[in-house]
């Protein structure tokens, strides 16, 4: 596939040291009773107040399957872990978003072919049409 052939995957990102401390401190307020861990419904109460939405059964159910379980529940640095990986894939989300929205140039949230090409032409004007026609093909035929 074309974006995995570019290297367009997340990239690895590292909290600033305010933000490092923001979670430690969500992690704190988030793990009643000072357990150490943070449990199902801690976990949820922390994303709630680091992202802005109560994450589904399904992502918590993943997030806690992924726990050593020999623990009762996530521990700090697992934690900041789970956190780091949201917040490069929240990135990552934005960057594609914002990149889509450059080439829509028509606000029609699609692009066509021709959307495809003119943003092409203004990026990497020597680049063939028939690898545009290549790349769009296998973006779309996804």
């Amino acid at each position: 596939m074309f974006f995995s052939e570019a290297g367009a995957r997340p990239r690895t990102w590292e909290a600033s040291p305010s933000e490092h401390r923001q979670w430690v401190e969500v992690f704190k307020a988030c793990d009643e009773d000072n357990k150490g861990y943070l449990s199902r419904e801690d976990f949820k109460v922390a994303v709630v107040m680091l992202f802005g939405y109560k994450p589904c059964k399904i992502e918590v159910d993943s997030v806690m399957s992924s726990i050593n379980p020999n623990t009762s529940g996530i521990l700090l640095e697992g934690f900041l872990n789970i956190v780091r990986k949201k917040k490069e894939a929240q990135l990552y989300r934005n960057e594609i978003r914002h990149i889509f929205t450059a080439f829509d140039v028509h606000y029609r949230g699609f692009l066509t072919l021709e959307d495809f090409k003119k943003a092409f032409k203004q990026v990497a004007p020597k680049l063939p049409e028939r690898t545009i026609l290549e790349v769009f093909r296998d973006i779309f035929s996804s």
